[in-house]
């Protein structure tokens, strides 16, 4: 095993938009742009320990599925103290930060699955010293990052290959950079597409009520210069009746087997509207944004947020004192209004419960 000395970074090569990255060893800490002050400010947080990383998540400072599971499994090892004499120490409080940390955001599947995936890592190493151990649980933090990069990469090949040689799209929320531990699912697709050179032009929905789309899609757009206009959510239908949509591509924070899918609310609204007026609809995500263990969408847990957030978005009341607001976070888009699912390994198309098995046990699309 290689030494990991407290001087080592994420041997992750440097993206021009990190939402999350290591510093230093097992003694490190995780450090965090804050997604809640841009586009205005680059600021980012030192995380040294495990609450830190469990608000950033709550508030949104991290957000994206992937992202989220990133950070999480980084958070796990925080606070692994070099005082801690002994492994069966270390287990116990890596089982009391991934179960905190679960507790963060109810609806994305990726928080779960890295953190039972460090929780397994950490069983396999309880015959470990503890210095080997906190090691090897850093380097599976590192594989669960380095891992959503490549699959990025993937799912921006394959959805490239669905993207016109000139097209229009519409997208909704944060798909990119700042969601993943890469370029991006939705917007890693797009990118692929424009560095091929094809002629695309993206709607950003501006999403709300926190404007993912007008505060963060556009600004990672505006790094990679692709041509680009935010709208208001209601403006998409009027948009697609127009014939000015070529295909509406977005992201996905959980998908059951059947393929129902639940992303930033506002999604089923595109879906509908898209199937009304013929334009293709497709979603981008991972194999780990899949919870095959749902057989519908009915069960997945939409996390209801804070009223606050629509009577003051950004900090500014636009609703008189006294209002009352409901603000779920997601909806689910029936999978029968999904064109295809993109992820890395293939495009799954018609979207049924045994195509995506089939994908995601390795065989061929059909």
């Amino acid at each position: 095993m290689n030494d990991i000395g407290t001087e080592r970074i994420c041997p992750l090569e440097p993206l021009p938009v990190e939402p999350v990255r290591w510093i230093g060893g097992p003694d490190g800490y995780l450090r965090i742009l804050d997604q809640t002050r841009l586009p205005g400010e680059v600021v980012y947080l030192e995380c040294r320990e495990v609450a830190t990383v469990w608000e950033a998540i709550r508030s949104l400072r991290v957000r994206g599925a992937p992202a989220i599971g990133i950070a999480a499994a980084y958070g796990v090892c925080l606070g692994l103290g070099g005082s801690c004499s002994s492994t069966s120490e270390l287990l116990r409080q890596v089982e009391e930060h991934a179960n905190y940390l679960a507790t963060a955001r109810p609806t994305a599947v990726n928080l779960f699955w890295a953190l039972e995936r460090m929780k397994k890592r950490a069983e396999a190493l309880a015959d470990s010293p503890p210095f080997e151990f906190r090691s090897a649980l850093l380097e599976e933090a590192f594989a669960i990052h380095r891992e959503d990069r490549q699959m990025c990469e993937a799912i921006g090949r394959w959805g490239a290959s669905l993207i016109p040689t000139s097209a229009r799209i519409l997208t909704h929320c944060n798909t990119g950079a700042l969601a993943t531990g890469g370029i991006g699912t939705a917007l890693g697709v797009i990118y692929t597409a424009f560095l091929q050179g094809k002629k695309v032009h993206v709607y950003a929905d501006e999403t709300r009520p926190l404007l993912q789309g007008a505060r963060l899609t556009m600004w990672e757009l505006l790094q990679w210069g692709v041509p680009a206009t935010v709208i208001c959510d209601s403006m998409a239908a009027v948009l697609m009746r127009q014939g000015k949509v070529e295909l509406v591509l977005v992201g996905a924070d959980r998908i059951a087997a059947n393929g129902d899918t639940a992303n930033k609310i506002g999604t089923y609204n595109l879906a509908v509207v898209a199937r009304r007026h013929g334009v293709p609809f497709y979603v981008a995500a991972p194999s780990s944004t899949f919870d095959l263990s749902l057989p519908t969408g009915d069960s997945i847990p939409i996390e209801e947020r804070p009223p606050e957030e629509v009577l003051c978005p950004l900090g500014l009341r636009i609703a008189p004192e006294g209002a009352s607001a409901w603000n779920p976070a997601f909806d689910v888009t029936p999978a029968e209004l999904i064109t295809a699912i993109i992820c890395e390994k293939g495009i799954i198309q018609p979207v049924r419960p045994e195509t995506i098995a089939s994908t995601l046990a390795g065989q061929s699309p059909s």
